[in-house]
């Protein structure tokens, strides 16, 4: 899902195209007076290449199977709720132009009882539309150092065809870590689509989006996308879509399988060095799952805007698990860059994510699970020998939530060496949308090198608490 604010792809009609020979039929999209020339994607045939011949031995290193009783929800130590119709400060509408609120309402996103999660998409009877986005709270996912990383999940896309699925668009990916706290910087930080299927279609896309839009190595904003009818039709009950990240040879590679079926693959040479080394220099990716209604996508392909007056609301993407594995490249696969500072009692990396409830002392704070929280005016926290080394870091990143009330805000602040020190940076938040509405938040930092104590303390003129902090780090 293209994450700009005006990303408006040009998509195949909505006419099945033969399997033989899928050819790429551009729809022209008009976004307000503006009309997008077309452009296209790099389509594969499903099949078109070999798989790898090396055997993998894969090792699993973190999956959600969904496994709860029916009307729970998905846990927030694995993912973060995505509400409303934007992140804070960030595209309107998602980037993409959909319509519908997201919300953090068991009606559209929870547990069906039978082992997988659901995500419906409602119209109440105003004609406003809800539905359902999560993200992971992990945002390092990437091969380990020369070996390959493998992101998998098996989905039933809505059931729902005709005109009354005019609309509709699920999709399961992935987007680049440095997107969190800078919604402005797609597509350099890189997006990798594993699953995109609009107006419930035979058809899914696996797409790539890097470099800069409009136009760029990645032709956007329509990507680089390979196309499948999942061996028949997407659209007959679950199938696994997979993505393979590849660091194991002399180049990267980037493949896309559906139900075991390679057909898209993506070389590290097919893009400029300093465009793939964008996507991939950085902490790693965040997945998420959603269900939207209507935008440039759906408008695209359908020639006309969606939702319509026939789309019928109430259905829903299933899925059964997400799991990510990694290969080769020694050690135990996980990825590592940041990794999250787990030993209190040792050296912390300046640069890597630390956890809040790491802390080696407190005023006020109490760790509850992966997070520390609410915390209130006076509060404080601290976090013993933090490297920065011998470069000043240039800010520094919170994952943040507040279900603070109406008014009520305070600033999260860095101090070195001493819980009174002056602040040598801040930022104010307010509510996000609950205490479980995770954001990630920058802030300035002035210059500071060597090993420090560092205490994060908590500023408000209201009496009540106004934050919970689940992990921070600062960024050069």
């Amino acid at each position: 899902m293209a994450r700009v604010q005006t990303s408006e792809r040009q998509q195949p009609s909505h006419h099945r195209l033969p399997r033989r020979r899928l050819a790429r039929v551009l729809a022209a999209v008009t976004a307000g007076a503006a009309v997008l020339a077309a452009a296209g994607l790099t389509v594969a045939n499903a099949g078109a290449q070999e798989a790898p011949a090396a055997a993998q031995t894969w090792n699993q290193v973190w999956a959600d199977e969904f496994n709860g009783a029916a009307g729970s929800q998905p846990s927030t130590a694995n993912w973060i709720y995505d509400l409303g119709h934007s992140y804070p400060g960030g595209p309107a509408n998602w980037g993409t132009g959909e319509i519908a609120a997201h919300t953090s309402n068991p009606a559209n996103v929870a547990m069906d009882g039978s082992g997988n999660l659901k995500i419906t998409a409602l119209r109440d009877g105003a004609g406003q539309w809800t539905s359902a986005r999560i993200e992971t709270v992990r945002a390092d996912f990437k091969p380990p150092q020369g070996g390959t990383l493998r992101v998998e999940g098996r989905l039933q896309l809505p059931q729902v065809t005709g005109e009354a699925a005019l609309g509709y668009w699920p999709a399961f990916w992935s987007m680049g870590a440095p997107f969190r706290g800078n919604h402005w910087n797609w597509p350099g930080i890189g997006e990798i689509d594993l699953m995109e299927n609009v107006n419930g279609l035979d058809w899914t896309f696996g797409t790539l989006h890097c470099g800069v839009a409009p136009g760029g190595p990645c032709n956007e904003f329509n990507g680089l996308a390979g196309q499948t009818y999942c061996g028949g039709s997407c659209h007959n009950g679950f199938h696994t879509y997979r993505m393979e990240w590849d660091e194991s040879g002399a180049a990267g590679q980037l493949r896309w399988y559906v139900d075991g079926t390679l057909f898209h693959t993506i070389d590290e040479g097919d893009l400029p060095a300093d465009t793939w080394a964008q996507m991939t220099d950085h902490a790693g990716y965040f997945l998420l799952l959603n269900l939207a209604i209507g935008g440039a996508f759906p408008d695209g392909v359908s020639g006309r805007t969606t939702p319509t007056a026939a789309t019928v609301p109430g259905h829903s993407m299933l899925v059964d698990y997400v799991r990510v594995f990694t290969a080769g490249g020694g050690g135990t696969g996980e990825p590592t860059d940041p990794p999250t500072t787990g030993n209190p009692g040792g050296a912390r990396d300046a640069y890597a994510a630390i956890a809040a409830s790491s802390f080696n002392a407190t005023s006020g704070a109490t760790a509850g699970g992966s997070s520390i929280g609410p915390l209130g005016n006076g509060d404080w926290v601290r976090y013993d020998d933090v490297n920065f080394g011998s470069a000043s870091p240039v800010d520094f990143v919170a994952r943040v939530a507040s279900g603070a009330g109406g008014g009520v805000s305070g600033l999260v602040e860095v101090r070195i060496d001493s819980a009174t020190a002056a602040p040598i940076g801040s930022f104010a938040i307010a509510n996000t949308g609950g205490w479980t509405s995770w954001r990630d938040v920058p802030g300035n930092v002035a210059s500071v090198t060597g090993t420090h104590d560092v205490f994060l303390t908590f500023t408000s003129g209201q009496p009540q608490d106004f934050v919970s902090v689940q992990e921070f780090r600062f960024r050069r």
